[in-house]
Formats: structure tokens, C-alpha cells, sequence
């Protein structure tokens, strides 16, 4: 009887395996997305904020509206799967979300309800209303601790933002640490307002360094929508992110996005010149070609899936987006999911 596994189970651990040189590997997925304005109907914000997301609202914010969006987002999210994770992304960090709520209608709907995806959640004190969050497969990841993080600017004391979240947990097994942010914008000008997102990855080298000094060989993924490039100083000064493996050092940090924002590719676009914003950066832990433990494989924009891009006008191409000028366009979010693949040898 030990040899006798049920058919679900054996489908889902071969088809997560890679065959190479007679070796058998795992890959794990781990993923970012921005919802774009993910609110419900409801007006629940205490300063007004969320008014337009009501169906009096400027938006006319239905239910009708908002399922849509939830089906939409659900639908992209079913499509971060590929032939070697047909599970999706063990990790899945989300933005733009209103609150816990929204989260729980988008895991049950058809499209996602059989992966029985979780939630981690946390109300920020952001003036607009909007959060962070954090859905994992519980058949892939495992969380022991979260902790959730206020960014404080010392200069500009009534400024508020999302707070950054850090969970620790095992990935199939392996010790892992990620933390999502969703750093200042860049609303009154790039310049004007980059000290506000330089504060923020300071925050999260941080959060990062704290847990190194618990355990230097920890694994630690950095991710979100963090309003700026690979190249500008918050990513590559602050966080220390390089753009090529062979100058990390140890300690240091790897940007993958960095030279496919080079070759034309991005995660939002603006009068016609790609940015990609939503990165997910890895500390030396995660990088070299030792399998026997998770390594970073490979990273992708999700640029591909049907339906998720404008195809037609001067911003052919661009992300389907939710509205445009206040139109609705019954889209997804203007801005692309990210994911990485980690692999390791299969024991």
C-alpha cells in the first residue's frame, strides 16, 4: 500500500519536476501583481478616500463592476502557472488591495477556489486606503512568522504609505523570508519624490538585515511595486541590487529585472517609454549553482497572457487596464505580473 499514491498527488509532484542529465529538479514559483485599485463598493475609509470606488461614485463602482474585476483578476492569476508549476506561484504578492475582503472574494472565485489559496493581510495606514498583501498555496508554503513594518520619514512626519510586510515561512520545506512593499509613489515628480522611496528600501534592507542577523544563510526575496527602476538609487544604491550575478558579492543583492528593462521589456507604460516597477530582488543566498537547495532559475514578465493587453490606439501594447480617462474598459490592472523560478534538485 506505501507504494500506491493517489493520482492527484502524482500528478502534481511530476509535473513540477524537470527532467535533466537523469536528474530530477523542483521549481518553485514566486510571484508579484499589482491589482490596480482593488476596492470593494463599500464606503468604509474614514477620510473619504475610497468615495469613487461606490456606485454613486465618480467610478459608478457597482457590484456588477467589482465581480468583473474579481473574475479578471482571477483570471491572470490562474495564468501565472507554466508546464513545470501547474499550481501557480507557491507566493503570490499582491498590491492596490482595499482590504482583507477583496482578497477573500478573489481566492474563491472558480478560477483559483481549487487551490485553496491563503491569505495574509494587514490594514496600512495609508491615506488612500489601499495595502498590501500576501496569498500562498498552503501545499507549497508554510508561513512561522509575519511581521508588518511603518515607514516613518523623520523630514515629513504626517506622511503616510503602505507598511511592508516580511514572512517567514518554509517553501516545500525550505527556509525562506520575503517581504512586500508597495513603495511611495512618484506623484509632485520623480526627483521631488525619491527620498520618500529610498526611505522605503531602506526600511526593507532593514527588515532584511535583522532577519540575517538571526540566521546569515537565510533565504530573503524582496518584492512589489516599488515606483521605481532597477537603475535608479533606491534599487541599485540603497538596496544594493546588482544587475549581473557575477558582481554579487556575499551579503549582496540581485536585480533580474534590471536587464530585461534593458531590452525593451517592462511591467507599466507611460507616453510611450517602458518602466518596470514590480521586481522581485534576491539576497546571495538564492543565487550559485548548488541545487541541492532552492537557487534562482529564471525570471519572466507576464506580458503573454490573452487578454491582458490593449490592441489598439497609442497604447497598443500597454496593460488593459481597469479604466483609461475615466472610461471603463472592463480590463486587468495597468501594470504586468512578475514572477521568479527557483530550482532544486529533487531528494
Amino acid at each position: 500500500m506505501r507504494r500506491i499514491l493517489t493520482l492527484a498527488f502524482v500528478i502534481a509532484m511530476f509535473s513540477s519536476w524537470a527532467f535533466a542529465q537523469g536528474k530530477q529538479y523542483q521549481i518553485a514559483g514566486v510571484a508579484f501583481y499589482n491589482l490596480e485599485n482593488l476596492f470593494d463598493t463599500i464606503p468604509n475609509n474614514p477620510l473619504g478616500r475610497d468615495e469613487e470606488f461606490t456606485p454613486n461614485g465618480a467610478r459608478q463602482w457597482t457590484g456588477k463592476r467589482y465581480w468583473s474585476k474579481i473574475h479578471n483578476m482571477a483570471y491572470a492569476i490562474s495564468n501565472l502557472k507554466t508546464e513545470r508549476t501547474p499550481l501557480g506561484p507557491a507566493i503570490l504578492g499582491v498590491s492596490e488591495i482595499e482590504n482583507i475582503t477583496v482578497l477573500q472574494d478573489l481566492v474563491k472565485d472558480p478560477q483559483l477556489k481549487d487551490l485553496h489559496l491563503q491569505i495574509i493581510h494587514h490594514d496600512s495606514p495609508d491615506r488612500r486606503g489601499v495595502d498590501v498583501g500576501f496569498l500562498y498555496n498552503p501545499r507549497l508554503f508554510r508561513p512561522l512568522n509575519v511581521t508588518h513594518h511603518t515607514l516613518h520619514i523623520d523630514s515629513n512626519p504626517n506622511f503616510r504609505t503602505r507598511d511592508q510586510t516580511c514572512v517567514s515561512g518554509l517553501l516545500m520545506g525550505e527556509p525562506v523570508s520575503l517581504i512586500v512593499g508597495h513603495w511611495p509613489s512618484r506623484i509632485g515628480g520623480q526627483k521631488q519624490s525619491s527620498y520618500l522611496r529610498e526611505a522605503a528600501a531602506a526600511l526593507a534592507r532593514e527588515i532584511a538585515d535583522s532577519v540575517l542577523r538571526v540566521n546569515p544563510a537565510q533565504k530573503i526575496v524582496i518584492m512589489g511595486d516599488l515606483n521605481d527602476d532597477p537603475g535608479d538609487i533606491s534599487c541599485s544604491q540603497i538596496i544594493g541590487a546588482k544587475k549581473k550575478i557575477k558582481d554579487v558579492t556575499e551579503g549582496g543583492w540581485y536585480n533580474p529585472w534590471w536587464e530585461v528593462l534593458d531590452s525593451g521589456i517592462g511591467t507599466l507604460a507611460y507616453k510611450g517609454s517602458w518602466n518596470l516597477f514590480d521586481q522581485i530582488i534576491i539576497n546571495n543566498n538564492l543565487i550559485g549553482k548548488d541545487r541541492s537547495t532552492f537557487k534562482y532559475l529564471k525570471c519572466k514578465v507576464h506580458n503573454d497572457i490573452p487578454g491582458m493587453k490593449t490592441t489598439e490606439g497609442d497604447r497598443q501594447g500597454y496593460p488593459l487596464r481597469t479604466f483609461s480617462a475615466g472610461l471603463f474598459l472592463n480590463g486587468f490592472s495597468d501594470h504586468f505580473p512578475t514572477q521568479i523560478f527557483l530550482i532544486r534538485e529533487a531528494k
